[in-house]
């Protein structure tokens, strides 16, 4: 079993989720998204599994900026924009073989069990 979390290293919310694993010790491989984005194929899976409108980062500038338009978006839109600036994507996200299965980090029962 492989467990990625997606997200950037000074996002509070990543570091609480980051140190939540270590404590419980999940093995885990982090992944920035500033530095590795992930690929188009990657998130149109990820959208498949969750959906688009939880993975929006809908605090974020980048989100913001990107006019009332958006609200109509097909999941084709919202894959390419995800794909063209990782900034959209909420964080952290978890992803255990390849298919994501958790957005955020509000509830760590939950997520465990997701992740088991």
């Amino acid at each position: 079993m492989t467990i990625q979390v997606y997200g950037i290293p000074n996002c509070g919310t990543c570091k609480k989720a980051l140190a939540w694993l270590q404590d419980k010790n999940i093995d885990f491989e982090f992944i920035n998204t500033k530095e590795q984005p992930p690929s188009e194929s990657a998130i149109a899976l990820w959208v498949k599994a969750l959906g688009n409108q939880p993975m929006r980062n809908t605090s974020g500038q980048s989100y913001r900026s990107l006019g009332t338009e958006k609200d109509a978006w097909t999941d084709t839109e919202w894959i390419e924009a995800f794909s063209q600036d990782p900034m959209l994507l909420k964080r952290p996200l978890f992803v255990k073989d390849g298919i994501a299965v958790s957005v955020g980090f509000r509830n760590p029962e939950d997520l465990r069990q997701k992740l088991a």
